[in-house]
């Protein structure tokens, strides 16, 4: 019989680290919890609140799809951008399917910039308006996944109009059936960390004079400024804002125009891709890692308009910002014409669908259903699984195809991919 291997170290050594440690451990799972299994959009559409209507997703993908006939058709459109006739024989259906029934995934009516000043009765009415539409949508099905608005900043000089309108749109939602499940609350121009302590009090107040469950209420930071990026402190006051949320920011997006031209950047320069763009963001990234807040980048303003010649050139840009996007682990971005819609899901569908032979390999390897020459440690396995659960989750993979790849299905995936993750019943 083995003996029993002995050390050198007695009890008091084990607890005086976890004593020791205590506040570290606590501060990580409050700081850090990880991915907690939301879902998220591949896109976010924007549109000035006055012009909603509840036919508006539908109209954008009606106009996207006869923009792509005058055009030769999807698998035209496919081929242009390099995908092969196997990917493109894969992709194309699904992009047609997509913007037939479901084409816009997320939607912001915009009071911000996309709206303006229209004076407060104006405003007043347009909130109230664009609120009882959202909740027909809902109750009759027609609404996107995600649906919301956003408001004017907390700065002073739009501070009260700002929160007027958000506390009308929230409460015509309430006045008429009850705030949906994908309500999104978008805060723009964010600054300082103080703007989001605010905006964390409002939400709180709001709780409890709406008679709503404490933490109901969730809200996006646009990063448009570069204080928010490095304050004057020296700091990176875009991690402290997450903290300062309390739980409650549920996303950071990336503000391509407002946050280029505080920097000077020309405007025939002003991009996704400008290398001030991939700093913020990579601080973005970095500040938001671990914290389960997700990433969205920000958009073009170049629009696959007039003639052949110029639609082609901007599917072309869109699509080549949209799988940038996507390498860089930004899986969310701004669309702001039904024409980009075609690009988004050619690109994203693509990206899922060119990778997934390779990972699905992978991860049965490192559960050893199969063998092969890379060895992958847990945390590429995680990276893996997680890469499929987008895939599906977009609908460029199916289920089916990944559990016959894999050998695992999609529960089994959710626990590879965050391994704290329970499901539930």
């Amino acid at each position: 019989m083995t003996a029993t291997p002995t050390g050198r170290l007695g009890a008091a050594a084990y607890t005086g680290a976890d004593a020791h440690l205590a506040a570290t451990d606590a501060f990580l799972a409050a700081a850090y919890p990880g991915d907690d299994g939301r879902p998220q959009p591949v896109h976010t559409v924007y549109v000035p609140a006055d012009a909603y209507t509840a036919e508006l997703p539908a109209e954008w993908g009606r106009r996207a799809t006869e923009l792509l006939a005058a055009h030769g058709g999807t698998e035209k459109l496919c081929a242009e951008l390099g995908l092969s006739a196997e990917l493109t024989g894969a992709v194309a259906p699904r992009v047609d399917a997509k913007l037939a029934s479901g084409p816009i995934e997320d939607l912001r009516l915009d009071f911000e910039d996309g709206y303006g000043d229209r004076g407060g009765e104006v405003e007043d009415a347009d909130a109230v308006r664009a609120a009882t539409t959202v909740a027909r949508s809902v109750a009759d099905g027609t609404a996107p996944r995600w649906i919301g608005l956003r408001f004017k900043c907390l700065e002073a000089a739009t501070r009260a109009r700002g929160i007027r309108t958000l506390d009308l749109f929230l409460s015509t939602l309430l006045d008429h059936g009850g705030l949906p499940d994908g309500l999104v609350i978008t805060l723009p121009k964010v600054s300082t960390v103080s703007q989001v302590e605010a905006m964390v009090t409002l939400c709180a107040e709001y709780e409890r004079a709406a008679g709503l469950p404490a933490g109901r209420l969730r809200f996006e930071v646009q990063v448009e400024t570069p204080q928010l990026i490095v304050g004057a402190d020296g700091t990176a006051p875009v991690a402290a804002a997450i903290a300062a949320g309390d739980g409650r920011v549920s996303a950071l997006h990336y503000g391509t125009f407002d946050y280029s031209a505080a920097l000077g950047v020309s405007a025939a320069y002003q991009s996704p891709a400008h290398p001030a763009a991939d700093f913020a963001k990579q601080l973005m990234q970095v500040a938001a890692a671990g914290t389960g807040v997700h990433l969205s980048d920000g958009s073009t303003n170049v629009l696959p308009t007039g003639d052949a010649e110029a639609v082609h050139a901007a599917w072309r840009l869109h699509h080549d910002l949209v799988r940038r996007s996507l390498e860089r682990a930004y899986y969310q971005g701004w669309d702001m014409h039904p024409g980009h819609l075609p690009t988004r899901y050619v690109a994203t569908f693509a990206f899922y669908r060119e990778g997934f032979p390779a990972a699905a390999a992978r991860l049965a390897a490192y559960l050893g259903s199969v063998e092969s020459g890379i060895m992958d440690e847990p945390a590429t396995a995680r990276a893996l699984a997680r890469y499929l659960l987008r895939g599906i989750g977009c609908g460029a993979v199916g289920a089916e195809e990944a559990t016959a790849a894999t050998g695992v299905d999609v529960a089994r995936l959710e626990q590879l991919a965050r391994p704290r993750w329970e499901p539930t019943a």
